[in-house]
């Protein structure tokens, strides 16, 4: 992305310095960068981001291999390569930060300061600056120094109680779920604190956590401890409140279905031979009671059903129903071409790429014209822009700023 391009998008013209790593803040970075944010990675010289090294899978030429992990989380982004312990590097990031509308970081607690970059050292620098700041436990309170991982904050949380096939069971969400959720959170803290400054022109600190954005998601289970003083429990791949919902076995593989009202089940049970009065059937509470007798009962009728036409029998009769898809099948999935979800981009290194796609869309009001920004680019070499960054910083200082 060349330095002195502006971006279509509805945060067009905003500079955000980008000094996280991992996924976390590099996530809630990219989410900016989707809507049109000029964001700028800054990374430390050598290696760079940590995830430029996870994997396998490496793709790429063997002098030059690049990490998946790191191309699914930075793409439409510049990157710049300093040593903030050095008088250069913290001086070119001051000169980042003077220009800049947002500052994402995701430091331990201490980190910033100890290089000379506060939060308060940087508003005294920009006060209209929005600062996003992700820690693992939080800011504060008695844990706030331990080192947070994804992993561990799934259990901390307690996601994982509530994720396997059973109370003995406990499983993690098959992604960083805890770091993908704080930079959504985030993410839309930043927009919100960008609104306020809109009023006040004063910019603020916005802080949240692996483990708040966990706690955030709990939902109706978190309802259930609280209110309720029940402990959820994992129950594989049932609802835990609304019956039937869930994965049921046929003949050749497996559906999905949700029936979600009274409409639903006497339609669901007409179709496939169930007495839909039956006193441990006849109401969503009773189901769920009996949950166990109704699943072997569905079980059974499905039996003689392959999964191809009994989704469609579902269909057919207006039953919510799908299959599980494997990711490569999520990727050529005509639905999902149709809504952006799988981009093409050039990367200087592996050529032609395809990414998944950002999950927003924009339509004009006026004639529901399609607004979305459809040009990206692709994830950055380490220092990849350094040279055209401190160039527009020089030129900037001159007053010759395009």
């Amino acid at each position: 992305m060349s330095t002195d391009t502006e971006t279509a998008g509805p945060l067009a013209g905003y500079l955000v310095v980008d000094l996280s790593r991992a996924l976390a803040g590099p996530h809630a970075s990219m989410m900016l960068a989707d809507l049109g944010a000029r964001v700028i990675k800054v990374e430390n010289p050598g290696l760079g981001d940590d995830t430029r090294g996870w994997g396998p899978p490496f793709v790429g030429p063997s002098d030059d291999l690049q990490s998946t992990y790191f191309l699914s989380c930075n793409r439409n982004k510049e990157s710049i390569a300093l040593d903030l312990k050095s008088d250069d590097g913290r001086e070119v990031l001051r000169e980042l930060l003077l220009r800049a509308d947002v500052v994402v970081e995701n430091f331990r607690p201490g980190v910033l300061e100890r290089l000379g970059f506060s939060p308060q050292a940087m508003h005294k620098l920009n006060p209209s600056l929005v600062i996003l700041s992700i820690t693992g436990f939080g800011h504060d309170g008695p844990e706030s120094s331990r080192s947070g991982y994804d992993q561990i904050l799934q259990g901390e949380a307690g996601l994982m109680s509530l994720t396997g096939s059973g109370p003995g069971d406990p499983q993690r969400v098959g992604v960083p779920i805890a770091d993908l959720l704080s930079g959504m959170y985030g993410a839309f803290g930043l927009l919100a604190a960008l609104l306020q400054r809109e009023r006040t022109g004063e910019g603020q600190i916005v802080r949240t956590s692996l483990l708040a954005a966990l706690v955030g998601v709990h939902a109706f289970q978190g309802t259930r401890a609280t209110v309720a003083g029940e402990v959820p429990e994992a129950q594989g791949n049932h609802h835990p409140s609304i019956a039937p919902y869930g994965l049921f076995e046929c003949r050749n593989g497996s559906v999905q279905i949700s029936v979600g009202s009274e409409k639903l089940w006497n339609t669901f049970a007409a179709e496939f031979g169930l007495d839909p009065v039956r006193a441990e059937w006849a109401t969503n509470a009773r189901r769920v009671r009996n949950r166990n007798g109704l699943l072997a009962s569905i079980t059974d009728a499905f039996a003689h059903f392959d999964a191809v036409p009994l989704l469609q029998k579902l269909a057919d009769a207006g039953i919510p129903a799908g299959k599980v898809r494997s990711l490569d099948e999520v990727y050529k999935w005509p639905q999902v071409l149709s809504q952006g979800l799988l981009i093409d981009v050039e990367h200087d290194v592996l050529g032609q790429i395809s990414l998944p796609g950002p999950p927003l869309r924009f339509f004009s009001t006026a004639d529901t014209a399609e607004t979305t920004n459809t040009t990206h680019s692709a994830p950055p070499l380490l220092d990849q822009h350094g040279t055209d960054i401190r160039t527009w910083l020089n030129r900037s200082l001159e007053g010759t700023a395009p």
